[in-house]
């Protein structure tokens, strides 16, 4: 196993100017010196003791991800491109940071204090939580954590989410000004206090703003893959009055187009339909998505900033950030005047 010694001699250095380096203190060294060190390290394949170093620096460099969202069996919440993209972005400035990405699926609070008593964590990312017997289990613990999609507020907890309301409210308007008045609307699970419940009220201000009457027939819940969206395509393949719908996520969005294409109606003639998030699937669909665009990127980064901040035990001001959002438009909305 190569060392720091041995990377030392290699170069001419000390232990302590490598040391130094590769714990980003090269303040004092020329860059000749952290460039001959750099490439000696990655000629000689060193690879760092990292629990040696979290003894020494008390901080092991991982944060954790918790999925609490429990999927049907057979399935993952991986699956979820939205969180599967969101992911990544956190992943990738993490590791800009120096820190690395632990996921870990928890059901209960003992699961977690399970997981924590496992494994060192420097701090949390929490995706979706609801104020709930879990959240109190959050709000005991002592280390960061940071909210991610959630309407839960706490002093000392950090959250970084979007303008749900007004995002699922503007693309209801984008079809009612195009001349759409029966909107049918689909998501996934609505439960109250959540990312999706400000989607559906967004949806519900929207028509009534129109002077729309609101047809509880019209909301679908429902999995977001093709088996689970069998019965929306259905219903509105039978139901030729409706021609507009509004729905929570692009995957979502996605597997009711594909379903619709079998049922032989088409879209944008026969129904105009408008996403949320603005995933890449959105340019890949028949006809291409027009959707609720959101920042992925800054949200992550925010996350993170968050996170480093409260690490180095600075509260974030603000510590709670809503992002905008706006309406992309493609080819799967008509207008119909």
């Amino acid at each position: 196993m190569v060392t720091i010694k041995d990377i030392a001699q290699v170069v001419g250095v000390s232990p302590t100017t490598v040391s130094n380096v590769i714990n980003g203190k090269s303040g004092r060294v020329s860059a000749d010196t952290v460039a001959r060190i750099n490439t000696a390290i990655e000629e000689l394949g060193y690879v760092p003791n990292m629990s040696a170093r979290s003894l020494v620096s008390r901080s092991s460099k991982v944060i954790g991800f918790v999925n609490h969202i429990v999927t049907d069996k057979g399935s993952n919440f991986m699956e979820d491109p939205f969180l599967s993209k969101f992911i990544g972005i956190l992943e990738h400035v993490l590791r800009e940071n120096g820190y690395y990405l632990m996921l870990r699926t928890v059901e209960t609070a003992e699961q977690l204090q399970a997981f924590l008593h496992t494994w060192d964590i420097d701090g949390l990312f929490l995706a979706g939580i609801f104020k709930d017997e879990f959240f109190d289990e959050i709000s005991t613990l002592k280390i960061p954590i940071v909210l991610v999609d959630s309407y839960v507020h706490h002093k000392g907890i950090c959250n970084v989410g979007l303008d749900d309301f007004g995002g699922s409210n503007s693309s209801t308007k984008y079809l009612i000004q195009n001349g759409h008045k029966k909107i049918a609307f689909a998501s996934l699970h609505i439960k109250d206090g959540g990312v999706l419940m400000e989607r559906f009220l967004g949806y519900k201000a929207a028509l009534t703003e129109a002077g729309i009457p609101f047809d509880d027939s019209l909301v679908f819940e429902c999995g977001m893959d093709l088996e689970n969206t069998k019965h929306i395509a259905k219903y509105l393949s039978s139901h030729p009055e409706i021609t507009g719908l509004v729905t929570t996520a692009d995957f979502l969005a996605g597997n009711i187009m594909a379903n619709l294409h079998k049922e032989g109606v088409r879209i944008p003639e026969d129904i105009s339909i408008v996403g949320f998030d603005d995933l890449n699937i959105c340019n890949i669909t028949t006809p291409a998505l027009t959707t609720v665009h959101q920042d992925m990127d800054l949200k992550g980064r925010i996350a993170v900033k968050f996170m480093l901040e409260l690490l180095e035990h600075r509260m974030p001001n603000p510590c709670e950030v809503s992002l905008p959002t706006s309406i992309v438009e493609r080819e799967s909305v008509r207008s119909i005047f």
